[in-house]
């Protein structure tokens, strides 16, 4: 067995300064999901708005989102990743200044609208490019991506309440501003990524729809993303707090939408699974609401409900992305595009028809629509409950097939055992095969490259460090550099997915 270097694990947080780029534009971007909430009572209060109205401020933000979804391949493919961060970074900066300049609540809307453009090119891109730059291997970047989530959840609405007691108009001009700095870290301090080696076509996340599983996943997502919304777009209202409060509340909740979706989630479903750990998490999310609505004139009562629904969300986002990522045939990229899309239908419609609601009948109401929603997507989920499992027995023990690899260097023997290795997405890879290649060329063995391509979940982002065609281009390269280095054993060559069976050849 090759050992890869040093005996010291590298540290994921000694990392080029590319990478902090990165990483403090994730902080910011993470920070925007409840930056707003501690503003609202105050927005609607300053600029004579209805609850209904200030909630299209969620509304335009997430539906342009959803929208741009289904082109962010397409653009990030075509003009490469950095150049993708940095527009997005300078829609962000350019429109959450309008927002901050506004004077009517039109206004803001519509500047939100053109943020959650910038938001939609930026988030599909940062994780890429940091596991793309980071040192320390592919844990060494998704630890770090772990952290900045983490951070951006919990400080965005302290920071929120801070700067919205100072003027409702703070929140939007402090993103700016760190935007900004993300920006020119960005732009001088992050490598260009070269032209992309495979286009997306536009159409690909709606084809993608097509297969059911996937469907089915975006129908869930929908409807829990609708009852997500309703509650951190409308709760504030109840809870009669002012910025700051407000801010503490809902940094409370993000703590604990952090650490379950990237501690606890993992751990409940490698030992329950993942639909029943789904399911009671649906269940639970529905208790909170309806606990919200029959108790909505209890303040005390609605900040303990949102701040527990924090775990549930938490919960929701990750395994939601993962069984995406199971049942998904397609490219994980268009599979999360497909999916965004849909998901954030429901999140951006949802805080606009809880207000209408409220306003129409009472505000109990709109809380039980959303709990409504909590429990329709239940049903729904069980329609797919068979893909998952199937995908979830093939992760867990892959099918086996026989060795069609095709040979590369000499002839294979009947009765040759081969020399085989795997390398992944890390520097260590061409220092592995050449051991392997002394260890077969001592043996007078075959010696079989196997690339695994592995796929990290981290909330409700899905990223591989490695396309199916890079994977076989470092496969080629590595028994190439083998075959220069005179190794005579015949030389295989494969490249496979860490959670399934070998999926492309060279």
């Amino acid at each position: 067995m090759a050992h890869s270097g040093g005996d010291a694990t590298p540290s994921p947080f000694r990392q080029p300064r590319a990478v902090w780029a990165v990483a403090f534009a994730c902080v910011i971007s993470f920070m925007g999901i409840g930056l707003v909430d501690p503003i609202l009572p105050a927005l609607a209060h300053s600029l004579d708005a209805t609850p209904s109205q200030v909630s299209l401020l969620f509304t335009s933000y997430l539906l342009v989102t959803a929208v741009a979804m289904l082109g962010v391949n397409w653009v990030s493919s075509r003009i490469g990743s950095k150049r993708t961060l940095i527009l997005g970074l300078a829609l962000i900066v350019v429109f959450a200044t309008g927002a901050g300049l506004s004077n009517s609540i039109g206004g803001i809307v519509w500047f939100r609208g053109g943020w959650g453009l910038g938001n939609a090119l930026f988030i599909a891109t940062s994780l890429a490019v940091i596991v793309v730059s980071a040192t320390g291997g592919f844990s060494g970047a998704i630890i770090l991506y772990e952290s900045a989530l983490g951070i951006g959840i919990a400080v965005g609405p302290l920071l929120g309440g801070f700067l919205g007691s100072i003027s409702w108009r703070g929140p939007f001009f402090g993103v700016a501003v760190l935007m900004f700095i993300a920006l020119l870290a960005t732009a001088f301090l992050v490598p260009n990524t070269g032209q992309p080696s495979e286009r997306f076509p536009l159409s690909a996340p709606l084809k993608a729809l097509r297969h059911r599983g996937l469907l089915i996943m975006g129908i869930v997502a929908l409807l829990y993303n609708w009852g997500f919304f309703t509650m951190l777009g409308y709760a504030p209202y109840p809870m009669k707090l002012d910025a700051h409060q407000l801010g503490f509340v809902f940094a409370a909740w993000g703590l604990l939408v952090a650490a379950f979706a990237v501690y606890f989630a993992p751990r409940l479903q490698g030992r329950y699974g993942t639909t029943p750990v789904l399911y009671a998490n649906l269940v639970g999310l529905t208790i909170v609401m309806l606990v919200i609505a029959f108790r909505v004139q209890s303040p005390t009562a609605v900040v303990v409900a949102v701040v527990v629904s924090g775990a549930f969300i938490g919960i929701n986002n990750t395994l939601t992305t993962q069984a995406v990522m199971m049942v998904s045939p397609v490219d994980r990229s268009v599979a999360s595009a497909a999916y965004g899309f849909v998901r954030f239908l429901g999140g951006g419609l949802a805080p606009y028809v809880a207000g209408k609601i409220a306003e129409a009948t009472d505000q109990s109401v709109a809380f039980v629509v959303g709990a409504v929603a909590f429990a329709l997507a239940i049903p729904v989920l069980a329609l797919g409950h068979g893909i998952i499992a199937r995908a979830e027995r093939q992760v867990e023990a892959p099918e086996v097939v026989g060795p069609a690899f095709e040979p590369v260097s000499g002839e294979l023997a009947s009765t040759s055992r081969p020399v085989i290795v795997a390398i992944g997405a890390n520097e260590a890879r061409s220092a592995v095969v050449d051991r392997a290649a002394d260890l077969a060329l001592r043996d007078g063995a075959p010696l079989e490259v196997v690339h695994v391509r592995e796929t990290e979940i981290v909330g409700d982002q899905a990223v591989a460090p490695v396309s199916p065609e890079a994977a076989t281009r470092w496969c080629r390269s590595s028994w190439t550099a083998c075959l220069h280095g005179a190794c005579r054993p015949a030389a295989w060559c494969s490249t496979a997915s860490a959670t399934s069976a070998p999926s492309a050849r060279c």
